[in-house]
């Protein structure tokens, strides 16, 4: 079992499709152990986002996750954070797979509906900046011995 930060961005709410992207993670087995609604400022958007510091797209990145309300998650479960990955799909939504998150409802790069965290060492650089470890709740599914 491990962990992946799941936020959806501004976009995906904005768009009502928060609920969608959760129902997504549950059913593929996943199990959310932390979730809040969130405005990001600034200050804790750069400290999310740090490591593209200095990059052609930081600034549009900043501006972009403080535009609005975002869902941040805390997934557990086999293999979190490349199941995540594979639900999500590819980072640019034109390219992305139907049936993946962005493949269905995203068309962009920038504005691509949500993030996840790509590798544990992020996860445990991201997943500070948005909870604190009494924010995790641990529970067992009736469901985890089937998956």
């Amino acid at each position: 079992m491990n962990r992946t930060l799941v936020i959806i961005k501004p976009d995906a709410v904005q768009r009502a499709f928060a609920g969608r992207i959760i129902t997504r993670i549950e059913e593929k087995g996943l199990k959310i152990v932390a979730m809040k609604m969130v405005q990001l400022d600034r200050k804790t958007a750069e400290r999310l986002y740090e490591v593209h510091k200095g990059k052609s797209f930081y600034e549009s990145l900043i501006d972009y996750i403080t535009s609005g309300p975002i869902v941040a998650m805390v997934v557990e479960g086999r293999d979190a954070i490349n199941v995540v990955r594979k639900l999500m799909g590819k980072t640019n939504g034109a390219e992305a797979e139907p049936g993946t998150i962005r493949g269905d409802f995203s068309t962009g790069v920038e504005k691509n509906l949500v993030h996840g965290s790509d590798s544990e060492e992020s996860f445990n650089r991201e997943f500070p900046v948005l909870f604190n470890k009494e924010e995790i709740i641990s529970y067992r599914r009736i469901d985890e011995e089937w998956i």
